[in-house]
């Protein structure tokens, strides 16, 4: 290419030097078909054939014969192919404890019992009789799965009987189950969200919001975490870029509670700037739910919002409610929709039948037990009040959030060497007071970047004498690592 290159300049210019000569001689006025024509019309012609000419040649010829089998063995040889899953690091081989018994504010770990923080079981529903002589009861009737998805053969009774419960006790007009928590965001987000779409969401959400953003292909703006004023900036930015755009769908994603921070989202303010800047809401509920509000029923009741105002409302059904699967509420049009476009509906086998009738108990259990709620608040107050003194760790979370968050005080500069630290206390923690907690590690594709902490999940099952040992033990294990600092 470079000696073609090189040729086609020489050309150039000797093309040149002759066209200054030819138009000042006859034959500049030369007459083609009786039309007179400049000279250096006809040359300005010339050169755009030659050069269509050059650029329609291959600019690298295979060479005549063939690679010998010697030849081809070396270039194989030297071959290296991308590897698959990047190299594993000594922290990709870490094994996490292993639980041997249910995951209560009690628990099993290599044959010894231990404290647990670990579990979002927030109303200590978990082995409950009630919701254990549902399930026994549904598992007789209907089996152990449904084997089929909703739309082909796998819609049972009790589904229904569950949708119409969640979207009674939460006051909305309908509700649709999904098979596995994680996936209600991974599949409600992409139903309503498309290419071209502007999303707004904050830079704190777990990585199941994180992924259902990926999958729908919009264009995503993050804000400061759990930060109105950047919110509103964005919002305005985005409405005064878009003023003429009117078939572009705006949303704001945020969570109820965060499980990265334990921070609680101020629902009031969004509602008020998303109704001056008219984007929808879409809110995650899984930590809030049966946990927020004098009844349980979330962010809505604790801010007195009416839930009306927020368009989608998600949750996963793993943590207060003790069981398994999630759910979309919101208005019939809301459900409808996703009843033929949510993937993760359309092709995922159902909820299995048990599962859903503990859904049911759970609520019913709620709804007449709202001493848990009670019971849970007065442990969250008591270990915040046992935590507020421990050396180097400070706590970031919302008073009345079911997670409790510990961040380090001073960072050592890199969330690696933060998450070292914590997980050095955790480990002592557990091997040498018998506490359980966990630090908030995240997986690869995981893209939040809020500081490392150490979570602590409470929950109304766990007694004075377990939260007065998670105080004491962290003290003593933090005394240990942050020694002489």
């Amino acid at each position: 290419m470079d000696t073609m290159l090189s040729a086609f300049e020489t050309m150039v210019k000797s093309v040149s030097d002759w066209v200054t000569l030819a138009c000042d001689t006859p034959f500049a006025r030369a007459v083609v078909f009786g039309v007179p024509i400049r000279g250096h019309l006809l040359v300005e012609g010339l050169l755009l054939v030659v050069i269509l000419f050059l650029l329609s040649q291959k600019s690298y010829k295979p060479p005549k014969r063939p690679l010998t089998k010697k030849e081809v063995d070396e270039l194989c040889d030297e071959w290296v192919p991308e590897p698959l899953i990047p190299t594993i690091s000594e922290e990709m081989k870490y094994e996490p404890p292993v639980l041997e018994s249910a995951a209560g504010p009690h628990t099993v770990i290599n044959g010894k019992e231990v404290v647990n923080f670990t579990s979002a079981n927030y109303l200590g529903l978990l082995g409950n009789d009630k919701l254990q002589e549902s399930c026994t009861k549904a598992l007789e009737k209907y089996g152990v799965g449904s084997c089929g998805p909703r739309g082909f053969y796998g819609t049972i009774d009790v589904h229904l009987d569950c949708e119409a419960r969640i979207a009674k006790f939460l006051g909305t007009s309908d509700s649709i189950l999904y098979s596995y928590g994680l996936s209600t965001m991974f599949s409600t987000i992409p139903a309503f969200c498309k290419k071209g779409d502007i999303v707004v969401v904050d830079e704190g959400v777990h990585w199941g919001i994180q992924n259902g953003l990926h999958l729908s292909r919009s264009t995503i703006i993050y804000f400061k975490h759990n930060d109105m004023t950047s919110l509103q900036s964005i919002l305005e930015n985005v409405t005064h870029d878009n003023k003429r755009t009117k078939k572009i769908r705006r949303y704001i994603i945020v969570e109820a509670i965060y499980q990265n921070s334990g921070q609680v989202a101020p629902l009031d303010e969004i509602i008020r700037l998303k109704e001056k800047y008219r984007f929808r809401v879409i809110l995650d509920e899984s930590n809030s739910i049966g946990v927020l509000g004098g009844s349980g029923r979330g962010l809505t009741e604790h801010c007195k919002v009416p839930i009306e105002k927020v368009d989608i409302v998600t949750a996963a059904m793993g943590h207060a409610l003790a069981t398994e699967g999630g759910f979309c509420t919101g208005s019939a049009r809301v459900i409808d929709h996703q009843r033929l476009s949510s993937s993760g509906y359309v092709f995922s086998a159902s909820l299995p039948p048990y599962l859903a009738s503990a859904a049911i108990t759970a609520i019913d259990v709620l709804e007449d037990s709202p001493n848990l709620i009670t019971k849970l608040k007065d442990n969250i107050a008591t270990l915040r009040k046992g935590l507020s003194d421990v050396k180097g760790l400070e706590i970031v979370s919302h008073p009345e959030s079911p997670i409790v968050f510990l961040r380090l005080k001073k960072s050592t500069g890199s969330i690696k060497g933060d998450l070292q630290v914590l997980e050095d206390i955790a480990d002592h923690l557990l091997k040498e007071h018998d506490v359980f907690v966990a630090t908030s590690k995240r997986a690869i594709v995981d893209k939040c970047k809020l500081p490392a902490g150490i979570r602590l999940y409470v929950s109304a099952a766990h007694t004075e004498s377990d939260l007065g040992r998670a105080c004491e033990s962290l003290k003593k294990a933090t005394a240990r690592i942050f020694e002489g600092q």
